[in-house]
């Protein structure tokens, strides 16, 4: 990828927006960037000492425990940062799945952003913001898993995915569903089945509708996209 690509993909960033021109073209020469495809595996175990940055796209943090067991802990879109967030530990068993077509991604070593956010306050200003919303977002899915039955944690989870990713349309709001029943099963601790009839009841409620290429949820079910 050349440097001037490099620097618009940095530029429309929302993180690096804050720097200068000049800031942005000497952080692009210790920066790598990496597209995947649709249900590529991005293995942090392969990319150690590494933080990543969503440039494009959407992808599932996925964790293995001891017996192999899969657990979807969450989806990040464009914006995120996923990687050694805290920038020093990174769980060896967590590893990134692509949904959407592509994603394209860059990383820095921590070392090396670590010593750019030191020289860049505003920069680590930003970068404090960043992390503590995805933290909050970690914090309410799981209040929301702990205190509702799964008819509500159905309803919450579409709700919050409307309010990232949604389009208003005739008086509803559309969804690009790349998302497997099962995908959104272990997102809200359930089941591929109990999933495939919330959807069918709640079609039968004309709360939603849905495809294999996307959700149209009711005003009544969604959260107004102003709100987001």
């Amino acid at each position: 990828m050349t440097a001037e690509a490099k620097y618009w993909y940095l530029r429309n960033h929302p993180l690096f927006a804050v720097l200068t021109p000049e800031e942005l073209r000497t952080i692009c020469a210790i920066t790598s960037f990496r597209t995947a495809r649709r249900n590529e595996m991005l293995y942090f175990s392969e990319e150690e000492d590494r933080i990543f940055f969503l440039i494009h796209g959407t992808i599932k943090i996925v964790d293995l425990d001891e017996d192999g067991t899969e657990t979807v802990k969450e989806l990040l879109h464009q914006g995120d940062a996923f990687g050694q967030v805290t920038l020093d530990y990174q769980n060896p068993n967590e590893y990134a799945v692509v949904l959407t077509d592509y994603v394209t991604c860059c990383s820095f070593r921590t070392a090396d952003f670590e010593r750019v956010i030191r020289q860049n306050p505003l920069l680590a200003l930003q970068y404090t913001k960043l992390v503590g919303q995805r933290f909050r977002r970690l914090e309410n899915r799981y209040a929301n898993l702990m205190g509702k039955d799964v008819r509500n944690r159905f309803i919450l989870f579409l709700r919050e995915w409307a309010k990232r990713e949604g389009k208003s349309e005739n008086e509803a709001v559309v969804l690009k569903n790349y998302l497997t029943h099962q995908d959104i099963a272990l997102l809200i601790r359930s089941t591929r089945q109990t999933v495939t009839q919330l959807f069918g009841e709640l079609k039968q409620e004309g709360l939603l509708d849905y495809s294999r290429r996307s959700i149209l949820l009711s005003n009544s079910l969604s959260v107004p996209l102003s709100a987001a």
